[in-house]
């Protein structure tokens, strides 16, 4: 069996020692000759790589393992190239939350102004990225779930219009097919679902049971009205998920025909959930405090022993698990069916072709082939079309360097929805991403 050559791109981050875990559990379903950790950060990477070390030695001491700070060395050879960049770290990820909760509206890291900031930063480094990877590798398959995919994903088709191996990905949806197996108590690879949307905003139409061919829908829907909603993780998960997965249920009682992303809470109960977040505490912070020094403490304690201990457990990776099935899927034709994203070309038959939309697809060698879902309802197509604008003219505003196209996206986005808000946000973002940001005119 062939063994494969992949490369992380942020290998200093706090979800890489999921994946090192997780590529040890998979090694025989997905064979790998060689693991590249490459990142700009080479203190933060280093603790990683050095934990790394002791694990493959301990349980793949076959496989050529490698942390580096050089592109060359990074890419060269590689199959597989994994992007999980974090375009100014977890410091800047706090700005995109704070500076629009001080002025009453959401901070998030995809949704909203703070989304959009994260966006024109990510598409600074990802296509310089991408052009690096293309000069050492150039066949390699680029799988990118870098925040905020939608924006980046919309990015890289203008950039890169002939590349038919970047592949733009978010565990998210497959995040709450799983959590519908814990609810109904089955193996989520047991469930078929139905959905459509873009990344982080989008609906579930129906769950089949593969067995029976029954929508399971129906019987999900009651299951969250009598008992909530938990991820498959719960007992892993910080505070911050447990409250956004409860809020299915609201959305589930207001808008009762799909089932609905979490992040659609966002756009879709703005003015609350900027009320009802610490603007003094965000997600951001709750990252810094809980999983990246949980992660980094795993490591240290590791390094200062030398051995992995009882460091190394069999809990499923969720994120990392499905990253490394999409790779399996590609190198071995699997054709089976992930939710991607990809240019819509009919797949929402309602929808301009040229929107990057979140469908299932068949996946293999040849990459996705999206599955048609028809016309989609007024309303959800009205909330679609909106945001669709809002991510172009992102991507308007970073290819034009372009102030008034930045400003009218900022306008557009149901989390701002007014153009005096949206200009003193964009001057504060502006000003906050110095550097960062291409320089707007």
């Amino acid at each position: 069996m062939r063994k494969f050559s992949v490369c992380i791109v942020g290998g200093g981050s706090t979800f890489t020692l999921g994946f090192l875990k997780s590529f040890v559990r998979m090694r025989e379903q997905f064979p790998l000759k060689k693991l590249v950790l490459f990142d700009i950060d080479k203190e933060r990477q280093d603790i990683i790589g050095k934990f790394g070390e002791i694990l493959f030695n301990e349980k793949f001491p076959e496989l050529e393992f490698v942390y580096t700070t050089d592109v060359k060395e990074a890419y060269e050879g590689m199959d597989f190239v994994f992007m999980q960049m974090r375009a100014g770290g977890l410091p800047m990820r706090a700005k995109d939350e704070h500076i629009p909760l001080s002025m009453g509206m959401v901070g998030q890291e995809t949704c909203g102004a703070g989304g959009m900031a994260y966006g024109l930063r990510s598409v600074v480094d990802m296509i310089k990225a991408v052009h690096d990877i293309r000069e050492f590798a150039p066949a390699a398959w680029i799988l990118n779930y870098s925040n905020p995919a939608a924006i980046v994903a919309e990015a890289l088709r203008r950039e890169f219009p002939n590349d038919k191996r970047i592949l733009n990905i978010c565990d998210q949806p497959e995040n709450v097919v799983r959590s519908c197996s814990r609810l109904l108590g089955v193996d989520w690879e047991t469930l078929d679902p139905v959905y459509f949307g873009l990344n982080h905003y989008g609906w579930f139409t129906h769950i089949y049971d593969i067995n029976t061919g029954e929508d399971l829908l129906p019987k999900i829907k009651d299951l969250i009205s009598q008992n909530g909603f938990l991820p498959q993780d719960a007992e892993q998960r910080d505070p911050s998920w447990l409250d956004t997965y409860g809020m299915v249920e609201t959305l589930m009682k207001d808008y009762p025909e799909f089932l609905p992303n979490t992040y659609n809470q966002y756009y879709l109960y703005p003015e609350y959930k900027a009320s009802h977040l610490n603007p003094d505490f965000t997600r951001a912070d709750e990252v810094m405090a809980g999983r990246e020094k949980r992660v980094f403490t795993e490591c240290k304690e590791v390094i200062a022993a030398g051995t992995l201990g009882d460091k190394f457990d069999d809990i499923s990776d969720a994120h990392a698990e499905m990253m490394i099935n999409v790779a399996e899927a590609i190198a071995y034709n699997k054709n089976n069916r992930h939710i991607l994203i990809v240019e819509n070309n009919g797949a929402i038959n309602n929808m301009q072709d040229d929107a990057m939309v979140e469908v299932v697809c068949e996946l293999g060698t040849n990459g996705p082939r999206p599955m048609r879902v028809g016309n989609i309802p007024q309303f959800n197509l009205g909330l679609l079309v909106n945001q669709v604008s809002c991510e172009k003219l992102i991507a308007d505003a970073y290819f034009e360097k372009s102030y008034q196209k930045a400003l009218e996206a900022f306008t557009l986005n149901r989390m701002i929805n007014d153009g005096k808000k949206a200009r003193k946000i964009l001057d504060a973002l502006i000003e906050a991403n110095k550097g960062m940001w291409p320089d707007l005119k």
